[in-house]
């Protein structure tokens, strides 16, 4: 009797070690530019225990995939191809391996971010220097269509070298998947459009609303808290994030802060924006001089605590895009120019970032998707 509860206990064990250890594996999808030997998206297998990466897998020759989106079931990856001649490549994820499936064009040029529908019937586009959107249906087998709807931005700003023409950053949905959100750097606006699967057009311009931003700001990313109730939206040009109550497709401002010391005065560069899972904190990557993320605490109303932001240095150049893992104790960013992705352990509790020392080495990297 004394040996089988032996063997219970033991199985008990073991069973309890295999739960442990496949909770402590996550994969990590890296977007690059290919100008320097990049073979195109890599796929890691990060340990959340440790903070390490083993790399598991590369495509062959996808070109500029700088950046990318997943499917909830984890079996499709799109991303963009950013160039002249815009494309979107799909892939299925099979065994930790990115198999082709296929091209399309994005009828813009340079596309620079994509964007899955919650509901997974749409993907959105933002064609930077074509200054435009475009939207592909989705298909249940995880194919997409041609390029169905497509929006052209016309305008400019005060910025003669950045600001010279409609530059769309980024397609952003809000919390409730019920409207789109297009940061437009060259025009100083972010466009908010109603959003409906139930239509062969998904997007209502003539119901759409805008923000329009402090001129020469370049808004670029948007972030939404917790409750869906606010946006933060990241300015390029000038190294602010502005604050706005958002309600039924409609903004209206609260604050703005700026992402480095007041005694800066170096040229701003911001590139990305995220909350924490608990909503509790707000984290951007600074470029130009800078090279650092800022941190800020969000208060109860929504503003954030500027008195209290903390800088910490990306340890590379050039940071992109960053993510935060689900359970909130990791921040990876990709330094673009130092060919390097540095892990952060985050303390929960206050929000700071400790570097660990791990870093992933990869060409060019811009952008990351842990899943």
């Amino acid at each position: 009797m004394f040996k089988r509860h032996k063997i219970t206990i033991l199985i008990a064990f073991t069973m309890l070690f295999q739960l442990k250890s496949i909770a402590q594996n996550a994969n990590l999808l890296v977007g690059t530019y290919t100008q320097k030997g990049s073979k195109g998206i890599y796929v890691f297998n990060f340990d959340t225990a440790t903070g390490k990466a083993i790399e598991l897998s590369h495509t062959d020759s996808c070109m500029n995939p700088s950046f990318l989106t997943i499917s909830k079931d984890k079996q499709f990856v799109y991303a963009v191809n950013e160039s002249s001649q815009g494309m979107v490549s799909s892939f299925a994820l099979k065994n930790n391996q990115l198999v082709p499936l296929q091209k399309k064009s994005t009828n813009g040029a340079d596309p620079c971010y994509i964007t899955l529908s919650p509901d997974e019937h749409s993907i959105f586009v933002a064609n930077y220097s074509g200054g435009s959107i475009t939207q592909f249906h989705r298909f249940a087998d995880g194919l997409i269509s041609n390029a169905q709807q497509f929006i052209q931005h016309d305008g400019k700003s005060v910025n003669p070298a950045r600001q010279e023409k409609a530059h769309v950053h980024g397609t952003f949905f809000s919390s409730n998947g019920n409207y789109l959100l297009t940061p437009d750097l060259g025009m100083d606006q972010v466009n908010i459009y109603p959003y409906s699967s139930n239509t062969s057009l998904p997007l209502d311009i003539s119901k759409s609303k805008t923000i329009i931003s402090t001129p020469g700001a370049g808004p670029r990313h948007i972030a939404f808290s917790k409750n869906g109730r606010f946006i933060y939206v990241m300015e390029e040009l000038t190294g602010s994030i502005s604050v706005y109550n958002f309600l039924k497709g409609q903004a209206s401002f609260i604050q703005t802060v700026f992402t480095h010391d007041k005694t800066y005065k170096g040229k701003p560069g911001s590139a990305d924006i995220h909350l924490s899972p608990d909503g509790l904190f707000l984290y951007a990557s600074n470029r130009g001089d800078e090279n650092n993320i800022a941190k800020f605490s969000i208060l109860s109303n929504g503003k954030l605590d500027e008195q209290h932001m903390a800088l910490y240095s990306t340890q590379g150049i050039k940071p992109r895009n960053f993510t935060i893992s689900e359970d909130g104790n990791w921040l990876l960013v990709a330094n673009q120019d130092s060919d390097n992705i540095v892990v952060f352990r985050r303390n929960k509790t206050n929000g700071n970032l400790i570097n660990t020392g791990n870093t992933i080495k990869v060409s060019m990297p811009v952008c990351l998707v842990l899943f």
